[in-house]
């Protein structure tokens, strides 16, 4: 019996070792000169010990065996894990530290030998990504489309609209900047739960329909007063997201940015489809009633959802 369990000890051992990664770590110097260092699986003999194949324009400094000077950065370029007598079916750790500060981590996956080092973080391409990316939520985030369809409905005219909608932008930016600093911390569930609450609250504005309070005499204070909770919903993605290593306000910058032209577009579009639709009897005598039970039902569902999902 002990046999039989040394056995399975030591066959469990051999076994585990043949999933042990190669590590490769490569380090950025001054003048482009890159240190790489390797740590390679205990199963591999030394006489199959791997290299890295640097790019092309790369030779290895004289008198070390792991410098490597390049006339170039290497950043986009490929570079290479060669076996010298016969290939490994393990996976790699391929570790990147730039001089900069920032740091890529990759593992390749067996028999996957060749990895593209990543471009650096420079503002124009940080500026163009985080953009498209602010746009991309606004779009996709629903919640936070029909919270500024009712915003644009309540304020009525293009100026008030105009107005309004900064509002909006100005206090979410506020509390999105807070959050993703880290200054302002809350759980994210709750916070997704009263955003749905918001949009109902809005919805039933309309349905009640103009009236001489605060919401429909000054729809800036609540788009402000709501874009200050927004604010933390947007931050919650953008921290799913993850900011860029070097380029951080950059990136808050033209998340922003991105989310703010979103909204344009978008209450652009909903001012037209609602000029458009006024021409229709149907929709002066009925619209904003279907639009406000329409928009209500939506909201009270998330409500309820999100609510469960943190109180259950």
């Amino acid at each position: 019996m002990i046999r039989i369990l040394a056995l399975f000890f030591v066959a469990s051992s051999v076994f585990a070792d043949d999933f042990r990664p190669l590590y490769v770590e490569i380090g950025e110097l001054q003048d482009y000169r890159y240190t790489v260092r390797l740590k390679r699986p205990p199963q591999v003999p030394p006489s199959n010990h791997p290299a890295i194949e640097m790019p092309e324009f790369c030779t290895v400094q004289p008198g070390t065996d792991n410098i490597y000077i390049c006339s170039k950065d290497i950043a986009g370029s490929s570079l290479s894990i060669n076996y010298p007598s016969f290939g490994v079916p393990n996976s790699s750790v391929v570790k990147m530290s730039f001089i900069t500060g920032e740091n890529h981590t990759v593992t390749l996956s067996r028999g996957e030998l060749t990895w593209r080092v990543p471009l650096r973080e420079e503002v124009s391409t940080v500026a163009a990504q985080y953009t498209w990316l602010g746009m991309e939520h606004i779009w996709i985030g629903f919640d936070h489309l029909l919270f500024v369809l009712c915003l644009i409905w309540i304020a009525g005219g293009l100026r008030r609209i105009l107005v309004t909608i900064t509002g909006f932008t100005i206090a979410h930016s506020i509390t999105l900047v807070l959050a993703a600093l880290e200054v302002v911390s809350l759980p994210v569930p709750p916070i997704e739960a009263v955003i749905a609450l918001s949009v109902l609250f809005l919805a039933s504005e309309i349905a009640r329909g103009e009236q001489d309070n605060l919401t429909w005499r000054y729809p800036i204070a609540v788009s402000s007063s709501f874009g200050l909770l927004h604010g933390l919903g947007f931050a919650a993605v953008l921290g799913e997201i993850g900011l860029p290593q070097t380029e951080l306000v950059t990136g808050l910058v033209f998340f922003n940015v991105g989310v703010e032209i979103g909204q344009i577009v978008f209450a652009l579009a909903v001012v037209l489809v609602l000029r458009w639709l006024q021409n229709w009897a149907w929709f002066s005598a009925r619209g904003q009633t279907a639009v406000s039970y329409f928009v209500g039902c939506v909201a009270a569902y998330w409500f309820v959802e999100r609510s469960a999902g943190f109180l259950l």
